[in-house]
């Protein structure tokens, strides 16, 4: 029975570190292997706010997975490299606005991007970089889980809090990705709410 809601970011604070490594490292897992199949068509639908599964196409989630993650892990790398390093901003909006999600293959006579379904790119990227970055984090002595780096609106984020956020982002949005597959593949629809986190939660929306 899938999950009525995304997952809460408090669940992953509360995982112990081992275990929130693994749960980091193999996020990929948790998308919906369907995605795999749909064409450039279906892959590029957008949703209406009604339909509760978000109004991003599945390519817009899938790219939006990738370009954080390689974020995250460049924060991560800092964190334990550098001294409590100032990180940037990650201005998902304007990559949304920019049209870097979109496909023009077919406006690029003999695009080699034309010759296959992008998604399966967008989730080896994100397969790759989980497991080359959880089994670094593996092998890191405790105490450094709590080297700090300095967020412009978060403050000083340590680095198994990092660790949290990018764990919880794609099990996030694989929630929202199953959803959308539903709808596209004309699966039974279920009444969960996509709103996110349930009463009380001091997760952020």
């Amino acid at each position: 029975m899938p999950a009525a809601s995304p997952p809460c970011r408090e669940l992953f604070g509360s995982l112990p570190l081992l275990q929130l490594i693994e749960r980091y490292r193999t996020a990929s897992h948790v998308l919906d292997a369907r995605v795999l199949q749909l064409d450039n068509t279906a892959l590029a639908r957008t949703f209406e706010p009604s339909e509760n599964a978000g109004t991003w196409s599945c390519r817009t989630l899938l790219g939006h997975l990738a370009d954080a993650d390689l974020v995250f892990s460049t924060r991560m790398r800092r964190t334990v490299a550098e001294d409590r390093p100032m990180l940037t901003l990650f201005d998902e909006h304007a990559f949304l606005n920019s049209g870097i999600y979109e496909s023009t293959a077919e406006q690029i006579p003999g695009s080699l991007a034309g010759d296959s379904v992008p998604a399966g790119g967008y989730v080896a990227l994100l397969h790759t970089l989980r497991r080359w970055s959880g089994q670094w984090l593996a092998t890191l002595p405790e105490p450094m889980f709590e080297r700090t780096a300095l967020h412009p609106e978060q403050g000083e984020v340590t680095l198994r809090r990092l660790i949290e956020y990018a764990a919880c982002h794609v099990e996030h949005h694989a929630w929202f990705l199953r959803r959308k597959l539903d709808r596209i593949l004309g699966e039974q629809q279920d009444s969960a709410s996509a709103s996110g986190c349930g009463p009380g939660c001091r997760c952020a929306p």
